[in-house]
């Protein structure tokens, strides 16, 4: 918990080093704030974990080399007192329930306003949910309405989603898997799983289909 007469820590995980230092000289300048430390990766932000423990760990979604929902999970894990803020270029409809699943309390898309960051900071240190009024109305009419019809990328997996993402931006199976550090054949399989799902036919709709919607969704 966020020390009452001090600052609150912040530690930022995202692999863009103009991202982090933008988001750190943000921070900075709250006088409740600090910051906890900076990392570009998920070993990077769990090795500093181990000792000290930051008040809130804000995470993007997208890591070079694993899923910052991925960390989201370990985090809420292994130090289920740090509180998660999750940020991404990807619209709040892709990403944000999902990130809330894996134990984030907010999630705010990265062309917000400074403003709208240490608003969303705060909220996530009181314990509170940060996310639009319209997801807030669409979490609201699932808890009364029951689970919604899903289609489309909506019915991929976190891990699936992942990979889809990757095909959109060219990456080959083989590359995708030293990224995950999966196998290729697990990969394969992923793709397999998301032409089902999405309906495609082979490979090169695939691609089209996951090109046209990184287009409309980043």
């Amino acid at each position: 918990m966020p020390d009452p007469g001090g600052k609150s820590s912040v530690l930022i995980v995202d692999d863009h080093p103009l991202v982090r230092a933008g988001l750190a000289a943000r921070i900075s300048m709250e006088p409740d704030l600090e910051v906890f430390g900076q990392a570009g990766s998920e070993a990077e932000a769990l090795a500093l974990l181990r000792d000290e423990l930051p008040d809130l760990a804000v995470v993007d979604v997208s890591l070079k080399e694993s899923s910052g929902l991925d960390l989201v999970r370990q985090i809420r894990q292994r130090q289920p007192a740090v509180r998660v803020l999750v940020i991404s270029a990807f619209r709040e409809s892709i990403y944000g329930e999902r990130s809330l699943r894996a134990g984030a309390l907010g999630y705010l898309n990265k062309q917000e306003s400074d403003e709208k960051l240490v608003d969303a900071i705060h909220s996530v240190l009181k314990g509170r949910r940060f996310v639009s009024p319209s997801m807030t109305q669409r979490l609201v009419s699932q808890a009364l309405d029951g689970a919604p019809d899903v289609n489309g990328v909506d019915r991929l997996t976190d891990r699936e989603l992942e990979v889809f993402r990757m095909i959109a931006e060219g990456y080959s199976s083989g590359t995708i898997a030293n990224k995950l550090f999966i196998s290729t054949h697990t990969v394969d399989t992923h793709r397999e799983n998301i032409k089902r799902k999405l309906g495609t036919k082979n490979a090169s709709e695939l691609t089209r289909y996951a090109v046209q919607w990184l287009l409309e969704n980043h």
